[in-house]
C-alpha cells in the first residue's frame, strides 16, 4: 500500500489498515523510528496507561501537604 504526504505532512491510513488496528476517527496514534523506517502505532489510551491503578480513585479530602511527616504525629510513651 502506498499514499502519498500532503503539503500539510498528513497522510491518510488505508482503510484495511485502520480496520485491521481498529483505528478510528479521533483516537491518537504514536510514530517512532525504528532502525531505518518508521513505525506508527496506536497511542496507548488512558485506560491502559494506568495500569497500576495509581490516581484511578478520587478522594473528596483535601490532599496531604507534600512537607507532611507522618513521624509528627508519634507520641512519647510515658
Amino acid at each position: 500500500m502506498q499514499t502519498t504526504i500532503t503539503s500539510k505532512g498528513q497522510v491518510t491510513i488505508p482503510r484495511d489498515v485502520r480496520q485491521h488496528f481498529g483505528l478510528r476517527q479521533g483516537m491518537s496514534v504514536s510514530f517512532t523510528v525504528e532502525g531505518d523506517h518508521i513505525a506508527l502505532r496506536p497511542a496507548p489510551s488512558a485506560r491502559q496507561a494506568a495500569a497500576s491503578g495509581f490516581g484511578l480513585i478520587h478522594s473528596q479530602r483535601p490532599a496531604v501537604p507534600a512537607d507532611f511527616d507522618v513521624a509528627d504525629l508519634a507520641v512519647d510513651a510515658p
